[in-house]
């Protein structure tokens, strides 16, 4: 299934916030966090079909309002920030649209049969060969 990448990004929230952890005068200052949150119930770039695959397949990661919510504080840049996980969101989608290939049950050929088989019988006789023999 295809997707708009374009219209999908624009239905996106940022957010900028302050990070949290060691960061020295800086860290109280600049908001460098970056939440990025998305609606899946009310987008419009999703088809009917797409947002049940999601909400289906991304039911951990979404709230009780089926919104997606994404963090990033990797980079000292809001901007870079902003790439990290925008990006990071586009996989997630990806991944959650993503259908498995059913499985086709194949038969085990006969030759295949067979050779376990007689595999089983050799090994066997090996080890019947080992025993002492019965000498009465």
């Amino acid at each position: 299934m295809a997707i708009n990448k374009e219209k999908l990004i624009s239905e996106l929230l940022y957010k900028a916030v302050r990070s949290s952890g060691a960061g020295g005068q800086n860290v109280n200052k600049v908001s460098s966090k970056v939440v990025l949150s998305f609606d899946v119930k009310n987008s419009n770039a999703l088809s009917e079909l797409q947002k049940m695959l999601l909400e289906k397949n991304l039911a951990s990661r979404l709230t009780n309002e089926q919104i997606l919510i994404l963090n990033c504080d990797e980079d000292r840049s809001q901007l870079k920030n902003k790439e990290i996980v925008t990006k990071r969101f586009l996989l997630i989608i990806e991944q959650g649209l993503h259908v498995p290939k059913n499985r086709k049950a194949t038969k085990i050929p006969k030759s295949v049969i067979r050779k376990r088989i007689k595999d089983k019988k050799s090994v066997s006789e090996i080890k019947k060969n080992r025993k002492r023999p019965n000498l009465e």
